[in-house]
């Protein structure tokens, strides 16, 4: 048979006010510490004895003594209580300043883009704060895999999320080496990617993603082939680097390989725009200081 090992409602109302009798050996002086009236110190040790079942206390005209039974509720109640006590002053600091673990979940093309230039600086700014980066594609449950936040492109966020932009809105872009571009005539039209080998990316429902074009104003998608499918972008921009074929991908992440000329842009003009990259929690009132401190420290710095 299941045990029921839920704490009582009020079990451990009156602990404090008894831990108190018993250092001081004094109602009065316990009632002095707590800020209460001595009658209210007696009310409670009652009610705490007669939930116990036990007498606790002795007491006389001059004196307040433990009963074993008290001794023993003494002996386990008070460092447990301390703990207590410990455990929400620690709560209460975490709440306070910026410290502790900072769990971030984030794809990995985020990584170079947006969290290399900014994290050691941050961990600099921030002594002590821990923090840990998962990155993966997979969309996950923040709360129940004990995340403080992620970071995505802003079209993949749920609509329950709060979402903070972290930079402008940027194109996607269909790149490829030299090398490949010497090899096979560059795309003009959408429609020439069919003579291409065209790098892919599977998405987390599991799904290939086709390319996304805008046309004369109008959300085009084209549905590619190519020798190589990945799970993320920095993938796909390596093979594209390295002459397999055409990547589209996010044109931040291009920008150096471009500017140092492993990396060429086609169809430019075709661009289809993304609103950008953001970080996303579940709630306002759940933003501890130590997110709250990445926030402004990934804004600033951008």
């Amino acid at each position: 048979m299941k045990q029921n090992f839920t704490v009582r409602q009020g079990a451990l109302d009156g602990v404090e006010t008894f831990l108190n009798v018993a250092r001081h050996r004094s109602f009065r002086r316990a009632a002095a510490a707590l800020g209460v009236t001595t009658s209210a110190v007696s009310q409670t040790i009652r009610l705490l004895e007669a939930r116990v079942g036990a007498a606790l206390l002795t007491r006389t005209t001059r004196s307040v003594g433990l009963t074993e039974a008290g001794k023993r509720f003494l002996e386990r109640a008070a460092p447990a209580f301390e703990e207590l006590v410990a455990a929400a002053e620690a709560a209460r600091d975490l709440g306070q300043r910026p410290a502790g673990l900072l769990r971030l979940a984030v794809p990995r093309a985020v990584v170079p883009l947006l969290l290399e230039p900014v994290i050691a600086s941050f961990c600099q700014a921030y002594p002590e704060i821990e923090v840990e980066i998962a990155a993966s594609e997979e969309m996950v449950d923040l709360a129940a895999h004990g995340f403080d936040a992620g970071i995505r492109l802003g079209q993949f966020i749920a609509p329950d999320m709060v979402a903070i932009r972290l930079t402008p809105p940027f194109p996607f872009a269909v790149v490829g080496s030299p090398d490949y571009l010497s090899r096979h005539p560059p795309p003009e039209r959408i429609d020439d990617l069919r003579g291409h080998a065209c790098l892919r990316i599977r998405r987390s429902n599991g799904s290939i993603g086709p390319w996304s074009f805008v046309e004369d104003g109008k959300a085009v998608e084209a549905i590619v082939s190519g020798p190589l499918v990945a799970h993320d972008y920095p993938t796909l921009l390596g093979a594209a680097i390295q002459g397999l074929g055409l990547a589209q991908v996010p044109e931040p992440i291009t920008r150096a390989p471009i500017a140092e000329g492993r990396l060429q842009e086609v169809l430019s003009s075709f661009a289809v725009s993304t609103p950008g990259i953001f970080l996303y929690h579940p709630g306002r009132r759940q933003v501890l200081p130590k997110l709250r401190a990445f926030i402004e420290h990934v804004r600033h710095q951008g």
